[in-house]
């Protein structure tokens, strides 16, 4: 992106929360290849707020979740902050107050970017070593499309490899996930305290706005609930059990609760997605 007109209006943001020394996806992307602007979003009740400052400088931008507070649908009446929906929502308005047009929104805690089929349509595994190059490719087809957004899969999209729904064939699937490619232009708001993702991306289907996630590409990361800091102490109070059931109350006529795993079974949401999208009629039913 250095020698492109991109570079002065996409910008990557990091969401953090108590993991000043382990912003794990900073260094991921640096390492691979990707040269623009990186800004970390914090919040002013993070505690580790100072050692942010001191390890990332200007680069951190610091807002209030009061001012989203009342905002957005939160889904509860619970207590808890430490989630990150705020600081979801609140990216869109830094980047126009930065003057970025074009982002990507990121967790901190990604240690890989892979390419997931070659150029022929072939599964396989391989490591991104120009981010640069990829995330411009990925940004030029944004820009001519009207998604609100478009996301990687992640590694568990992938169980099975070839053999598996992820790794079968390239296709897309009507999901948003962990990699928000976005836009000042295609503002969208994120609800729900927890599964904050999934609520949104279900309920924005549910009217018929396009968002989707594309598994050319995707993103590995540090297993939920093994790293300290950000959302891991509400996975631990609740565990997907309570997680599941925001989905499930947002978009009751296309979600269920089911379970998923092959040995520890967990809770988990499941999307029924023939009642969840609108589909587009053939002209032939036209009266």
């Amino acid at each position: 992106m250095s020698k492109s007109k991109n570079k002065d209006t996409f910008a990557v943001f990091i969401l953090t929360y108590g993991r000043a020394d382990k912003v794990t996806t900073y260094s991921t992307i640096r390492k691979m290849g990707y040269t623009g602007k990186i800004f970390l979003i914090c919040s002013e009740d993070d505690k580790t707020l100072s050692d942010y400052k001191e390890k990332f400088g200007e680069e951190v931008i610091v807002f209030n979740k009061n001012d989203y507070k009342g905002k957005f649908d939160i889904g509860d009446n619970f207590k808890k902050d430490n989630v990150v929906v705020y600081a979801r929502n609140a990216n869109f308005d830094i980047a126009k107050q930065l003057g970025i047009k074009y982002f990507l929104q990121l967790d901190d805690d990604y240690n890989d970017f892979r390419f997931k089929f070659d150029n022929e349509f072939n599964y396989g595994d391989w490591r991104i070593k120009n981010l640069d190059k990829v995330f411009k490719i990925v940004l030029d087809f944004y820009k001519k499309i009207p998604a609100l957004s478009i996301a990687w899969a992640q590694g568990g999209d992938f169980m099975g490899g070839s053999m598996g729904s992820g790794g079968n064939a390239v296709k897309i699937k009507r999901k948003v996930m962990n990699t928000f490619f976005c836009s000042t232009d295609r503002p969208f708001t994120f609800i729900g305290r927890i599964n904050e993702d999934v609520n949104t991306y279900v309920t924005l289907g549910n009217v018929g706005k396009l968002v989707f996630q594309i598994n050319q590409l995707a993103i590995q990361q540090v297993q939920t609930q093994a790293n300290s800091g950000g959302l891991t102490e509400f996975y631990l109070d609740g565990g997907t059990y309570v997680k599941s059931f925001y989905t499930l109350v947002y978009a009751p006529s296309c979600t269920k609760i089911t379970t998923m795993g092959q040995v520890e079974r967990r809770i988990h949401h499941k999307i029924l997605w023939n009642n969840c999208c609108p589909k587009i009629l053939n002209q032939s039913h036209k009266k």
